[in-house]
């Protein structure tokens, strides 16, 4: 389904910072916003580009798989984040698949959409430089983690980074705000559902974490951060 977008969508979002109200009008007349249920593929990995996607509501896991059918988790989107516009940059096509993992509203723009707006308008091109800059930095920071760190320093760390992401406060700690399983995990950290879930299973025995189906609450943040930084177990 397919409806009219409101200016008011772009406010706040990364993407658009700094564009004043004319040109956010501009932006908006180019754009087209969308329903998806939970579950829909958005794109997949290899699909020729259809252009720039920001996300409005609910919650997005962009996912790359393999020669041999492995997956791995690149990142979630939340609301306010583009995703999908590296396709721009990289010959016309997805380097990797977007599934949508919550109801969600997004706006998107055309590949010649996109380009005239940032020609027209060039901190769109700039914002777009320094969010792909900071994800590239997240993706280099992850390769190290799986270069030099053990698997529950890399689970630990994956935690962390989801709570700075979309964590909110609860009664019982802090709980990552959308649904994410074992297996989730376990394709961000380049380890096993196995693996994950001895982690976690002895993390709830410690008290640190509780974890369901597709549910995670931090009940001690500050003992995740003393694994994830290897700190010695008196400062836990």
């Amino acid at each position: 389904m397919t409806i009219a977008p409101d200016p008011a969508v772009l406010h706040g979002m990364p993407l658009f910072a700094g564009l004043d109200a004319a040109a956010l009008a501009d932006v908006v007349r180019q754009a087209r916003t969308a329903r998806i249920p939970k579950g829909a593929q958005i794109f997949a990995q290899g699909d020729e580009g259809a252009g720039g996607h920001a996300l409005i509501d609910g919650r997005v896991k962009i996912v790359q798989t393999g020669a041999e059918g492995q997956q791995v988790v690149i990142r979630f989107i939340g609301p306010g984040e583009m995703f999908g516009t590296l396709a721009m940059f990289m010959g016309g096509v997805y380097p990797a698949g977007a599934v949508a993992v919550a109801d969600c509203v997004e706006i998107r723009w055309t590949p010649a959409a996109m380009t005239a707006l940032m020609e027209r308008h060039p901190r769109i091109a700039l914002n777009a430089l320094g969010i792909i800059g900071g994800r590239l930095a997240e993706v280099q920071d992850r390769l190290r983690e799986l270069s030099t760190q053990r698997v529950e320093r890399r689970i630990a760390h994956a935690l962390l980074r989801l709570v700075r992401q979309a964590g909110r406060r609860v009664e019982a700690g802090v709980e990552i705000g959308f649904p994410l399983s074992r297996q989730d995990l376990a394709e961000m950290t380049g380890t096993t559902l196995h693996t994950v879930s001895r982690t976690l299973s002895a993390w709830e025995a410690q008290g640190l974490v509780e974890s369901g189906r597709q549910h995670v609450v931090i009940r001690k943040p500050h003992a995740l951060v003393a694994i994830a930084e290897d700190l010695p177990p008196a400062s836990r």
